[in-house]
């Protein structure tokens, strides 16, 4: 016995459920799939766990500074590990219950909590049922890499599904994978006492492709924890039960390893071979980024699944385009939003907008400044970084940022903003920078551009225009 439904969407995480809300708009006849565990990926295992972690991990760490600032007693603080990962589990199942109080429980019928697996082309087989839709969406989000041979190490190879359950701090770890989630987690490890070593067959570090931003972020967060860059990891199991992780001729011996080398979109599981659609070279099927539909087929690919932005405010876009395009004739094309992008490590990584890569070298102009004498970082100990500006340099518009840079989650949204509205840095150079504050680093380097690119008038200074 069939089912049949105007849309089907398969994944109740982030883009699955924005997805969800555009349908039930248009429709009362679909369903929402997904057999796994709820609540986000987001909530559960991503953004809001490490977010918890981190700040225990900054708080501790903050007690280095009290020498200096005249506050005694720092030396005797001391971290419960298993109070402090209680707390970040407390706060997580917080976060699950928010997502799933106002999704998948006050879902009837309509939710389907059940794997999903294409039979044919529209066709779907939901645990005994079979579901067929006249348009799906895909949201089925991914799932951590781990190398074969690794996952014969049992409960000793960790990844972020199983990080958070843990219920005592390891004494050493290693972080193979600096990306975002490697460098996250590593550097709140090791704040709190974790020793931690950190691995990458990479040169660079969360994502980072301009070089000068790379190599001060190598330098500031090396001096915390060992960074092995340029070599792969292997590893072996000891005699007494730990783990030796090697790279090039270095080796640490560690109780865990945890492994942040990747996701892999959660295709295959679905049978998407079945579904219809061509795979490319990268295991997904072609798409179009602004309609999110596979090919011409009644397919939309969003989410983590995609492999594009893995992020949970393009995760929600998407979720967004998909629904309204699976509810329509002729699918819609969006303009996707400026990219952004923050690790939260301290400092913070940040990429706004095109990155050093994206870039024409002969037509862009690149400003510069170093944090280390910034007023504001000064005070607050934590004056270090460097951000770098990118500009057309015949229209003088924003194009993008890199930047190591304390609270650059702040700097980083307002440069997207920026780049949003298509402000040139002589606009952006006539905006009021209130004193002391950590947005006064964009400043000297705005100036610096216009100056350089010729942007304002010879007879006036290049932050004020005549009435």
């Amino acid at each position: 016995m069939e089912q049949e439904v105007d849309v089907a969407i398969i994944g109740a995480g982030s883009a699955g459920l924005y997805a969800l809300g555009q349908v039930k708009r248009k429709t009362d006849s679909y369903v929402l799939i997904d057999g796994g565990e709820l609540g986000t990926t987001c909530a559960r295992v991503g953004c809001m766990p490490s977010k918890a972690l981190i700040q225990i991990a900054e708080d501790y760490h903050r007690r280095n500074i009290f020498p200096r600032e005249g506050i005694e007693g720092g030396d005797k603080l001391r971290v419960n590990g298993p109070d402090a990962l209680e707390h970040v589990q407390d706060l997580r199942d917080i976060f699950v219950d928010k997502v799933l109080s106002t999704s998948t429980d006050d879902m009837g019928d309509e939710f389907i909590s059940e794997y999903a697996q294409f039979i044919e082309p529209g066709l779907l087989q939901v645990g005994e049922r079979r579901i067929r839709a006249r348009r799906i969406v895909i949201a089925s989000g991914s799932t951590p890499i781990v190398p074969g041979p690794w996952k014969n190490f049992g409960d000793s190879v960790l990844t972020t599904d199983e990080i958070f359950e843990l219920e005592e701090l390891p004494e050493s770890l290693a972080v193979i994978g600096l990306g975002v989630i490697g460098l996250e987690l590593g550097q709140a490890f090791h704040r709190l006492g974790v020793s931690v070593t950190g691995i990458d067959q990479l040169e660079t570090i969360g994502h980072l492709d301009d070089p000068e931003i790379n190599k001060t972020a190598i330098q500031l967060l090396g001096k915390e924890m060992p960074l092995w860059l340029g070599y792969p990891a292997d590893i072996e199991k000891l005699a007494d039960g730990r783990l030796r992780v090697s790279a090039g001729e270095k080796s640490v011996d560690v109780e865990k390893v945890l492994v942040c080398i990747g996701r892999r979109p959660n295709l295959e599981s679905i049978g998407i071979e079945k579904a219809g659609v061509t795979l490319n070279k990268r295991g997904i099927p072609d798409y179009n980024r602004n309609t999110l539909q596979i090919e011409d087929k009644p397919l939309f690919l969003a989410g983590d699944v995609n492999s594009d932005r893995p992020v949970l405010h393009e995760a929600a876009d998407e979720g967004r385009i998909a629904g309204i395009n699976a509810t329509v004739e002729t699918p819609i094309a969006f303009r996707r939003k400026t990219p952004l992008f923050v690790t939260f490590s301290d400092p913070n990584l940040v990429l706004v907008g095109k990155t050093w890569s994206e870039l024409d070298p002969d037509n862009t102009l690149v400003g510069s400044v170093a944090l280390g004498m910034l007023g504001r970082a000064l005070i607050m100990g934590r004056n270090k970084g460097q951000l770098r500006l990118y500009a057309d340099r015949r229209t003088g518009k924003l194009l993008g940022a890199s930047m190591i840079a304390p609270h650059g989650e702040h700097l980083g949204h307002l440069l997207n903003w920026c780049i949003e509205q298509e402000l040139s840095v002589l606009q952006m150079v006539r905006m009021p920078f209130y004193h002391p504050v950590l947005e006064e680093a964009i400043q000297p380097v705005l100036r610096e551009m216009v100056a350089n690119g010729g942007f304002a008038p010879d007879e006036l200074p290049p932050d004020l225009e005549r009435l």
